[in-house]
C-alpha cells in the first residue's frame, strides 16, 4: 500500500487528496481509522476532498476555494452546507455581477 510507504518516510504534515474516491464503504471507514490514529499521534493532516460530507465528519476546519481562490473559512462549530456551498459559488456570483 502506497499509504505505508510515505509513512515510513515519518512526515508531519499528510496531504490526503479525494482519498476515499471510488471505494466502498469498508475501505472508506478504515481510511477514516488511519487519519484519525495519524491525528491523534501529532501528525497534520489536510483532507483535499469534493465530498462535503466527508470534510464536515473529518475536519477540524474547512477553507473554501472557488476558482483557485480562498472564498471562505469555517470552524467545525460553523459547518453547515449552506455556508459551504454560499462560499464555494461565492466567487462566481461576484464575477457574474461585474
Amino acid at each position: 500500500m502506497i499509504i505505508a510507504k510515505w509513512l515510513a518516510t515519518a512526515p508531519d504534515i499528510i496531504i490526503f487528496d479525494e482519498p476515499t474516491r471510488g471505494i466502498d464503504v469498508g475501505a472508506k471507514y478504515e481510511i477514516y481509522k488511519l487519519i484519525n490514529k495519524l491525528v491523534v499521534s501529532g501528525k497534520t493532516m489536510l483532507l483535499i476532498s469534493s465530498e462535503m460530507e466527508e470534510l464536515m465528519g473529518m475536519a477540524d476546519r474547512i477553507l473554501v476555494l472557488a476558482e483557485g481562490r480562498i472564498t471562505g473559512e469555517l470552524e467545525k462549530k460553523d459547518f453547515n452546507q449552506e455556508r459551504i456551498m454560499a462560499f464555494a459559488s461565492e466567487t462566481s456570483i461576484k464575477e457574474a455581477i461585474l
